[in-house]
């Protein structure tokens, strides 16, 4: 850290004609082919870490890149339109631009389901609307408080039907002058009549150069469980990653990791080939589980660590098993997490 971001507004004033020299953030709006028309909002915060949030599309992050290296994978769909989004079955991933946060929710989270009887909800598409939701009152807020200078983005997110749910998620994202690290924070209340199933798991897709055949990762798991059996072939590696391998199935392990004194539990993915480790923290209590999904494919080379209030696979299962979390009438939950980046020492 430069010692020019441990400076008090004071001190910088008689360098600087605006903050903006040294930090900011900048709206605007994509105009070309699928993307046209989605809002963006670009956070450089001066410590070398970059990242777009993605306004129109559940209030996302795309490219993140830290001192000029890329963090996150994107995927060659690119930044879509939600006019653009296929509810059903898979095409959800038509629109799935990757980046380093992509949100999964409201109501569900993971595998489809099919069609049955008339419902309004129905049928539940992969990973739910959140990341094809347009955010509403968006808020950009550039200002000192208690001796840091912060940048902060909020904006509304709401998933709502007539005679069926009517979810919002307040989203606050922020990040301090010289800090490297990213907060998000999600007030999510059920201002419907009905009791609503709550489903929502933090997409976050990390992608070479970050992401290597020497990238390892650690956490303090408790236990580790595969998703299935292509996964359970691979539980003793889960840590290592590989060179893209063609033909390559993804595999899904599910963590239960510890919690540290402040109540977060941490994942971090540590690279010694480009020297940087970014670490995931999340508030267990509300976010209980974590899903490593690890795809080491040709082209499609991703490692996803997802902090949830489920696990992927789908409303149906979580009924099934008796884990579906119900927000009732007017009740608030809040969740949050951090994304950090740094330097191996």
């Amino acid at each position: 850290m430069s010692t020019h971001t441990q400076m008090t507004a004071q001190q910088l004033k008689p360098y600087i004609g605006t903050m903006q020299q040294l930090a900011g953030v900048r709206t605007s709006v994509l105009d070309d082919g699928r993307g046209r028309g989605v809002r963006v909002a670009d956070f450089d915060n001066g410590s070398g870490l970059s990242f777009q949030v993605l306004l129109d599309r559940g209030l996302d992050i795309g490219r993140a890149t830290f001192k000029g290296i890329p963090l996150s994978y994107l995927t060659p769909v690119g930044v879509v339109h939600p006019s653009y989004y296929e509810p059903d079955g898979l095409r959800w991933l038509r629109s799935f631009g990757g980046g380093l946060l992509t949100g999964c929710g409201l109501s569900t989270v993971g595998a489809p389901e099919a069609e049955s009887g008339l419902r309004v909800d129905g049928p539940l598409g992969l990973h739910g609307r959140l990341s094809n939701t347009p955010a509403e009152k968006v808020a950009v807020s550039e200002a000192w408080a208690d001796g840091r200078y912060r940048l902060t983005l909020s904006g509304l997110l709401r998933e709502a039907s007539f005679f069926a749910e009517n979810l919002e998620c307040h989203r606050t994202i922020s990040t301090t002058f010289g800090a490297s690290s990213i907060t998000i924070t999600d007030r999510l209340t059920n201002r419907g009549v009905r009791p609503a199933p709550l489903m929502l798991l933090y997409h976050i897709n990390t992608g070479f150069p970050l992401l290597g055949e020497h990238a390892v990762l650690n956490a303090k798991a408790r236990s580790t469980t595969p998703r299935n059996e292509i996964a359970a072939a691979g539980l003793a590696d889960w840590r290592r990653c590989q060179q893209p391998t063609a033909g390559y199935v993804e595999q899904c392990f599910y963590h239960d990791i510890e919690p540290e004194a402040d109540g977060l539990a941490r994942m971090a993915l540590s690279n010694p080939d480009c020297g940087l480790t970014l670490e995931v923290a999340y508030r267990k209590a509300e976010l209980p589980c974590f899903t490593q999904w690890k795809m080491m494919g040709q082209q499609e080379y991703v490692m996803g660590l997802e902090p949830a209030n489920c696990h992927p696979d789908g409303q149906a299962v979580a009924k099934e098993k008796g884990t579906l979390k119900i927000l009732q009438p007017d009740e608030t939950v809040e969740h949050f997490l951090k994304i950090s980046v740094g330097e191996n020492t």
